[in-house]
């Protein structure tokens, strides 16, 4: 019995306007250390105990609550370990002060820095602050992905170097977030796996008069396939394919050289035999003029002469040089 998989569906975070909540904790701070003031004046210990606590701890953390958002920018916000909801749009947000902000591809590089430096360096500043909840955004913007060039075996089984760029968005941060480990390795690898796929689906190249789709002369149709396939493969992750386009396409260079030979040979068979039929035609031609001029009456074994002098004159490489015949071909 096959598993069903969830899918985590994307849902809006419960928000208030961060600008009213801004003004109103500000009033109730500056309110809080006027009461405390007067709470010192009259000894009053209780009403010194309130006021401390909110201008020391409940103030600055409803402080915490509060969000920026630029457009196209997105928090996936999580609550003591549970998905809480996605704060997007722009503007100016305040959500559960314990709500914290994740984003997988942010923790991955930070994971990665550690490991190659060997220590945590902290950073207590406002600036580094500010910076790592930048980084905990999620960008909505369309974005692109270039993989590096592959040497992948084509159908008839020679070695081609192919790169592909695929334009992509996130359409929703709820999979992006905790369906896979990190999106944009993810659709990386998922890229490479489709584009081997797909290209072993096709030749390089057909020779002409062959109504066989390929590589290199039917991109397009390859390109709505690839990005179809890897449609398919990250549509877990929450993430739409706009477009995938091939940006490079060549023989491997163990095989370029040959290839180029085939195709050279291909290109004077071809041009050959262009030569050959209109030759054909042209002695055909000349050969009915004459009968139909009575210029001249040719028995069979002149008009085979005529035939092979015109075709060595048509068909050849070089200029001809004349020849002038004073006796006879009896």
């Amino acid at each position: 019995m096959r598993k069903k998989v969830y899918k985590l569906d994307e849902k809006k975070a419960l928000s208030l306007n961060g600008m009213a909540v801004l003004i109103l904790n500000t009033l109730l701070m500056f309110g809080a250390l006027v009461l405390l003031l007067s709470a010192i004046v009259i000894e009053s210990i209780g009403v010194i105990a309130v006021s401390l606590f909110y201008l020391c701890l409940l103030g600055p953390f409803i402080y915490a609550g509060l969000k920026i958002l630029k457009p196209n920018e997105a928090y996936v916000l999580t609550l003591f370990g549970k998905y809480y909801g996605t704060l997007k749009g722009p503007g100016f947000f305040f959500v559960n002060p314990f709500c914290g902000a994740t984003n997988p591809v942010y923790e991955s590089e930070k994971a990665q820095s550690k490991e190659s430096l060997g220590a945590v360096v902290l950073k207590s500043s406002s600036a580094s602050k500010a910076q790592e909840n930048k980084k905990k955004k999620i960008s909505l913007k369309t974005m692109t992905h270039s993989n590096e060039k592959q040497k992948i075996n084509d159908e008839e089984g020679n070695p081609i170097e192919i790169g592909i760029v695929v334009i992509w968005k996130v359409v929703n941060t709820a999979r992006a977030v905790f369906s896979v480990d990190n999106y944009q390795e993810f659709l990386s690898i998922q890229t490479d796996s489709a584009l081997r796929n797909i290209v072993r689906m096709y030749p390089y190249d057909t020779p002409p008069g062959r109504d066989e789709e390929s590589l290199r002369g039917s991109s397009q149709d390859v390109a709505l396939k690839l990005k179809e396939a890897i449609q398919i493969k990250v549509d877990e992750a929450g993430l739409e394919i706009m477009e995938a386009r091939i940006t490079h396409l060549s023989y491997a260079q163990e095989i370029a050289a040959a290839m180029l030979q085939r195709q050279q040979a291909r290109a004077i068979i071809d041009a050959r035999k262009m030569i050959v039929e209109g030759a054909t035609g042209m002695v055909e031609m000349a050969l009915e003029r004459l009968s139909e001029k009575e210029v001249v009456v040719l028995d069979e074994e002149r008009k085979a002469q005529m035939v092979s002098n015109l075709m060595v004159v048509l068909c050849g490489t070089r200029d001809t040089q004349p020849i002038i015949n004073t006796g006879t071909i009896y």
